[in-house]
Order: structure tokens, then C-alpha cells, then sequence
């Protein structure tokens, strides 16, 4: 019988995959926007069976909070979403699909000839207190300029959408 983690983990893969196939061949909009959801918020659970709190964290906050909300605001202010339906439409399903099967056949081979080193797991502290002190003390320097080079950029993209 697996462990708990095992079993969660194939739970969250088998969301992670099939909501993914959702948000791409979905042909409403709106449907793949909510898979997509889904599949981000199955991505940071799976951050957290791996003890990486920070990124799981940070995929919730960026990625679903920030990313995401602003995508579904962006087809909503956009389109007259109860007078039309948003479709989408695949224009080269055919290669894609023979791409796509390469990739995986490729990536088969590499799972079934690569020999993996598996490790027993290694108990983990929470990552966040370790980063922060990092970030206030050790690369302050460089944090701050990340700040100030980002509120540069925000502050530019927002007079260049001014301008007419």
C-alpha cells in the first residue's frame, strides 16, 4: 500500500494533466481559463508535497492571484460576453500533433534509458524563513534594485497606455 504522499501525488499529476488538456482543446475561452486555474492550483499543491512552501506560496499569489485573475478580467472587459460566444480555433491540429507525439516518444525514451538516483527524502525546515532573512540581509543589495528596475517598468507601461 503507497503512502499518503504517493497517493496525493497521483491525484494532483491526473488533475494536473487532465485540466491541462481542457485549457487546450476547450473551445470556450472562459472553460480554459478555469482549467487553467485548476491546473496552476494542482501545480502549487504539488509544490507543497515537495516541502517548497515559498514556490507553492508564490504560484498561488502570482500566477492564480495575479496572472490569472487579470486574464479572465482582460475577456471579460473585452468582449460583450452575453451577446457573443468567445470560440477558438485550432489552425494546425495536424502538425501539432505529430510534434507533440515526437516530444513524447522523445521523452519516454529519456525516462526508460536515464538512470535516476533516487535518494532517501531529507526533512526540510520552512523554506520562507530561510529566504527572507537571505533577501533582508546576504542579497539586499540586489533585491532593491529588482524593486526599483519593476516599479520602472509599471510606472512606464502605465504613462505608455495613457498616450493616445
Amino acid at each position: 500500500m503507497p503512502d499518503i504522499n504517493t497517493i496525493l501525488f497521483y491525484i494532483f499529476a491526473f488533475l494536473i494533466v487532465s485540466f491541462s488538456f481542457i485549457v487546450v482543446f476547450a473551445k470556450n475561452i472562459i472553460y480554459s481559463a478555469v482549467s487553467l486555474f485548476v491546473t496552476l492550483f494542482g501545480t502549487a499543491a504539488l509544490y507543497i508535497l515537495l516541502r517548497a512552501d515559498f514556490l507553492a506560496i508564490t504560484q498561488v499569489m502570482v500566477y492564480i492571484g495575479g496572472i490569472l485573475i487579470l486574464l479572465i478580467f482582460g475577456i471579460m472587459m473585452t468582449t460583450r460576453i452575453t451577446d457573443s460566444e468567445i470560440k477558438t480555433t485550432n489552425l494546425s491540429s495536424v502538425p501539432a500533433v505529430f510534434v507533440s507525439a515526437g516530444v513524447f516518444v522523445i521523452l519516454i525514451i529519456v525516462l526508460l534509458t536515464t538512470k535516476w538516483n533516487i535518494n532517501p527524502p531529507v526533512e526540510n525546515d520552512v523554506t520562507v524563513n530561510r529566504i527572507g532573512n537571505l533577501l533582508l540581509t546576504t542579497y539586499l543589495l540586489p533585491f532593491e534594485i529588482a524593486s526599483v528596475v519593476l516599479l520602472i517598468a509599471l510606472m512606464g507601461a502605465a504613462m505608455y497606455a495613457r498616450k493616445k
